[in-house]
């Protein structure tokens, strides 16, 4: 989520600087850079606004955490990826691997749709997509003992309706 707001904020300044530019340029009668630079306050307003939207994403998700743990490890069909990150946050609304946010439930039937969770005494393996794209997501969960792992699924079922797989 860092990362995202990093981004937001550098947006923020761009748009900021070049809107100067502009203003600064537009009252010495530079109609060439006023193009060039109200072009560029254009892009930068619609890429603030993007990330925004991305931030307002990040926080839904990690304010309402089902479980946070330090890595993932990403599989799609013919590749596989192992992100190290600072934070990998699973919750009702999606999943937040470092900066990159995988959202499900949002575009109806058709859309990306949490469809399988697996637990065993270590690992975490969640399955989501939609028809044309599958990913498969371990985490390394470091619950402690059976009842945190009952617990956890049981929290997946309320929060998600998808019923985990407790693998012994």
């Amino acid at each position: 989520m860092k990362l995202i707001r990093k981004r937001r904020n550098g947006y923020a300044l761009l748009l900021a600087a070049s809107i100067c530019l502009t203003v600064w340029l537009g009252k010495a009668f530079m109609l060439e850079a006023v193009f060039a630079f109200g072009a560029t306050s254009l892009i930068s307003l619609l890429l603030l606004v993007r990330q925004n939207r991305l931030l307002y994403a990040a926080r839904l998700i990690c304010d309402n955490p089902i479980l946070a743990v330090p890595s993932a490890l990403i599989s799609m069909p013919g590749r596989q990826m192992k992100k190290d990150t600072e934070e990998t946050v699973v919750s009702t609304f999606g999943i937040l691997i470092g900066s990159k946010i995988y959202r499900w439930g949002l575009d109806g039937v058709h859309g990306v749709r949490l469809s399988a969770v697996q637990i065993d005494k270590e690992r975490m393996y969640l399955t989501f997509g939609d028809a044309s794209k599958t990913m498969r997501v371990e985490l390394l969960h470091g619950m402690p003992g059976k009842q945190a792992i009952l617990d956890a699924a049981q929290k997946l079922l309320c929060e998600t309706g998808v019923t985990a797989k407790i693998i012994n």
